[in-house]
């Protein structure tokens, strides 16, 4: 690991000083896995590189691979209307909403608490925060409709094509089973979540579980960008920005130099950060998932702590000190 050692300090860092309860890190490039370590002690166990934490919403991007498959069957394509899915979607609406928008956080869905049970019903309440296509607000419920586009286009349960699409990453550890996992996550009920009731929604935002090893193989499939997941051409347009010039609400706002493509998060200009390709998804519990071209390389963050953010946790970091060792 001596290649990645500033990376894996401040793990260590965060782990023995606080606030990070537990900790798994791992690296890879396009050849596979080049550094992986766990740290921390939870309820008198040792934390394993092999252990399966709640990714929340690292869920989204993984969910997009699945609806792009369909789109690169013919079966979807971004425009394809949530209605169509979910009957009487939208029915005081006179806006549409597509595909497109509920993978950029531009539907205009209104959302609920993150552990609000009755997702399908959830979607079909009335109102809207903004017309389709005209505002950016991060949105979790709004993956309960690329779930319904998935199922109707598809013809099998969304949780059955995650598990697809993992299986082309060999990235067989996902799963939406909440008692996979040792790890509570720490002040959940503080920060408003009932996590219990949230896991048993198997949200289609935000419920997978996995290890480090089974992202690292799904960025390593994306380094390498050889049609195991999805073909040259949707790589390109999954990584498309699909938000840029329009205006971008809390917690998401324009200063924070992203774009929403294809369910991915493009940090193309934010200020924090050395490498400007970066793209990938973080997760309510402190979980981090980033794909940097340029430099080779892909990293996993696993830990369990709610909104790790408002202790003063800078994942940015990480993220230089994982770009700079990776040339």
């Amino acid at each position: 690991m001596t290649r990645f050692d500033h990376a894996f300090d401040w793990a260590r860092r965060h782990v023995e000083h606080g606030p990070l309860p537990t900790a798994v890190l791992g690296i890879a490039t396009a050849d596979g896995v080049v550094a992986l370590d766990a740290f921390g002690t939870e309820r008198g166990r040792a934390a394993s590189v092999d252990d399966h934490y709640p990714l929340f919403s690292i869920t989204k991007p993984i969910v997009g691979l699945a609806a792009l498959h369909l789109i690169e069957q013919g079966r979807l394509t971004p425009e394809t209307p949530l209605d169509r899915a979910v009957s009487g979607f939208g029915a005081d609406r006179d806006d549409v909403v597509q595909l497109r928008h509920l993978v950029s956080h531009t539907s205009g869905i209104v959302e609920p608490p993150l552990d609000a049970p009755g997702l399908r019903e959830l979607l079909l309440a009335p109102g809207r925060e903004f017309a389709a296509g005209t505002v950016s607000r991060y949105s979790t419920l709004a993956f309960e409709g690329i779930a319904a586009l998935i199922e109707h286009a598809g013809g099998v349960a969304f949780e059955r094509a995650i598990a697809a699409t993992a299986e082309r990453a060999d990235a067989a550890g996902l799963t939406f089973d909440a008692d996979a996992s040792q790890h509570e996550v720490s002040d959940a009920a503080d920060q408003g979540v009932d996590y219990e009731r949230f896991a048993s929604l198997r949200h289609p935002g935000a419920g997978l579980l996995g290890r480090a090893v089974d992202l690292l193989a799904i960025g390593t499939a994306l380094l390498r960008n050889d049609g195991s997941l999805v073909a040259s051409v949707t790589y390109d347009a999954m990584l498309r920005p699909l938000t840029t010039g329009l205006p971008k609400l809390e917690p998401y706002v324009a200063s924070r130099g992203q774009d929403w493509g294809f369910t991915w998060n493009l940090r193309h200009s934010a200020p924090g950060l050395l490498a400007r390709d970066t793209f990938g998804h973080g997760g309510w519990a402190g979980t981090e998932f980033w794909i940097m071209p340029s430099t080779g390389v892909c990293f996993v963050l696993l830990t369990n702590i709610a909104s790790p953010g408002r202790l003063g946790i800078d994942t940015d970091e990480l993220h230089n000190a994982v770009a700079a060792a990776a040339f």
